[in-house]
């Protein structure tokens, strides 16, 4: 490659190129790897995240309300208490909710809650959980052209934290680096940064609290030392020296006043790049599919290179192998028939939830069609099948998002009784493999038939969703539990509202009669509920069945996995010294073309760096 710069599109036609070839070459090697990066490329990421991440008491959440122009908006505390991440996004009024663990709905708040939510120094209600997450949607300028996540501080001595800031990276189109004035880098802090670039490609430096530390330009230049020295890839990023203090300062004066505070803060230069580099949120999202290719590539590496200490036998290795794969044999044998119990045991329970849960919805919604039904006047009764048709898609998606969290549920409570974390880095993708497969050959099922005159629900297709800590987070699994993604599930898409046939009866029986108008409710509603109800228990068999063959096949795949190992290693005793060499010469041969591939993309994402917004103009205090 012969410049740092390209043209938009041109550097989209290079990206997309690169992808579709990388991906190409995965699909051979590891066609597993290759279908999950096909299922980050195609997810819809919506409007552009920014990820901020960094240590605790770096000044992250201060520097977040100082970008949106809210005060106070993002608990300053947050960091250090909380394993949630707070996510801004833009909306027509100001809004809060929390997800907690169990439960599926979240919980409606205010903002003024946020500290009770998500610092130690309020109080939660009686009985409730720390919540997960929070979203926060508010009317500043900034969100309308991207979302901030504020995340818990990497915390060297809290590793909980790093893996919930791990999750949230997922989510990014880029990253917000925060570092503060007072010292260079620390170790934790470079860890986490080199672990979250395997994700995503790009990241901008803001060098925080500046104004409290006159001499900042020299921690500045030791930061950028160390960043050359231990992650060269990001030695040429661009660094934004900030004061959240003068800002915020800064909204508290008269309108005369504050500009020259403004100015001194810096605020404005990086809310600007951040914007600039929002508005390349396609390209950066290829950019990211790419250096995510790049970390299959390495891992694909560090194989060949264990294929090759496998010419050279250990005999410690031998027995390790051996070990392993006695133990996994023999839990297959003794527990099999548990793990079995097991997944039927958590998919009945959930499947019996979710009817309950369908039971009260419908309930509920009979329960407002009767009260309207009673105050309507007139020909306002005759708007009803509209109202009811429209009720009726609502429920079907609010169905459908439950299903989502009871099918997760399932999943996390099955893997953790079968598995251990050190066992699911070689399981989890084959699970992917094998539920991508059972889900795909499955027939579809289509509602409205001729017994069907009243409901018409899709029951079809299957959507896949995918991401690190798909099960529960990565925390729940261990820490190094998920390599290259987390599990796929199957997302039930339920599609419901009234056939023809309801409104054809409903035009011959009702006219304004309210009391056959309550008995045509009766009879759509209950009809809805017994096509739901059956198409719950449908998912629920696909999921188990899907379930069982990818846990079997899981299995089966790591025991031949452990025989190839052992067998090449037996095959390397067997062998004589110039067979050894041969083999070892291919094996040396495949790892430089895989090192050829890894410079390829290298070039391309040295080419995507003119996507970097611009260094600031101005470097004086």
């Amino acid at each position: 490659m012969t410049s740092a710069t390209a043209k938009p599109e041109a550097l989209q036609k290079l990206l997309g190129s690169a992808v579709d070839t990388s991906l190409a070459f995965l699909r051979k090697t590891d066609p597993d790897a290759a279908a999950d990066l096909d299922a980050v490329r195609r997810r819809d990421l919506g409007r552009p995240a920014i990820v901020v991440v960094g240590e605790t008491k770096r000044g992250k959440s201060s520097l977040v309300n100082a970008l949106i122009g809210v005060p106070g908006l993002s608990p300053v505390d947050a960091a250090v208490a909380t394993a949630a991440y707070l996510e801004f996004s833009h909306g027509t009024e100001n809004s809060a909710r929390a997800w907690l663990p169990g439960r599926e709905d979240p919980v409606p708040l205010q903002q003024s809650d946020l500290r009770d939510w998500a610092t130690p120094f309020g109080r939660l209600p009686e009985g409730a959980r720390p919540p997960r997450r929070i979203e926060v949607t508010h009317t500043a300028p900034l969100l309308q052209y991207l979302s901030l996540v504020d995340t818990p501080g990497t915390g060297g001595l809290d590793p909980a934290h790093a893996e919930v800031a791990l999750d949230a990276v997922e989510k990014a189109t880029a990253l917000l680096f925060v570092v503060d004035a007072a010292a260079p880098f620390a170790k934790p802090e470079l860890e986490f940064l080199i672990e979250a670039s395997k994700r995503v490609n790009f990241v901008v430096f803001a060098l925080s609290k500046v104004d409290a530390y006159p001499g900042w330009r020299t921690i500045l230049q030791d930061d950028q030392a160390q960043l050359q020295a231990h992650a060269p890839r990001f030695g040429s990023a661009p660094w934004f020296p900030v004061s959240a203090r003068l800002a915020e300062l800064a909204m508290t004066l008269p309108r005369e006043a504050a500009p020259e505070l403004i100015k001194e803060s810096r605020i404005a230069e990086l809310q600007h790049a951040l914007i600039d580099l929002a508005g390349k949120g396609h390209l950066l999202g290829q950019a990211n599919v790419l250096r995510a290719v790049r970390s299959e590539y390495i891992r694909l590496d560090l194989q060949i290179g264990d294929r090759m200490k496998a010419t050279d036998p250990d005999p410690q290795d031998m027995a390790k192998a051996k070990a392993d794969r006695a133990a996994l044999a023999a839990r297959k044998r003794t527990e099999s028939r548990q793990w079995s119990l097991a997944l039927n045991t958590e998919t009945q329970r959930a499947r019996v939830e979710a009817t309950g849960r369908l039971r009260n919805y419908v309930t509920a919604l009979q329960e407002e069609f009767l009260n309207k039904i009673e105050k309507a006047k007139g020909d306002d009764i005759k708007a009803l099948p509209q109202d009811v048709d429209r009720a009726l898609h609502a429920l079907s998606v609010r169905l459908s998002h439950d299903l989502e969290y009871r099918f997760r549920k399932v999943a996390e409570r099955t893997l953790t009784q079968v598995f251990g974390p050190h066992e699911l880095q070689f399981v989890l993708r084959r699970l992917n493999a094998t539920l991508r497969h059972a889900l795909a050959t499955k027939p579809r099922r289509e509602g409205g038939g001729p017994d069907n005159v009243m409901i018409a629900m899709s029951a079809g297709g299957m959507a896949f969703m995918a991401g690190r800590g798909a099960v529960a987070g990565a925390s729940a699994l261990g820490a190094g539990a998920i390599i290259g993604g987390g599990l796929l599930l199957p997302v039930a898409g339920l599609g419901l509202g009234l056939a023809a046939g309801a409104f054809i009866l409903y035009r011959r029986r009702v006219q304004t009669d309210r009391q056959q108008a309550r008995i045509w409710l009766r009879e759509v509603l209950g009809e809805a509920r017994a096509a739901l109800a059956d198409e719950i228990m449908h998912r629920f068999t696909d999921l188990q069945y899907a379930l069982t063959l990818a846990l079997d096949d899981a299995i089966e795949r790591r025991l031949q996995q452990l025989d190839a190992h052992i067998a090449e290693i037996d095959k390397a005793l067997a062998e004589d010294k110039a067979s050894r060499a041969r083999r070892k010469t291919a094996l040396q041969t495949e790892r430089d073309g895989l090192r050829a591939r890894v410079k390829q993309v290298d070039e391309v994402l040295a080419r995507a760096r003119s996507l970097a917004p611009a260094r600031p103009t101005e470097e004086q205090p």
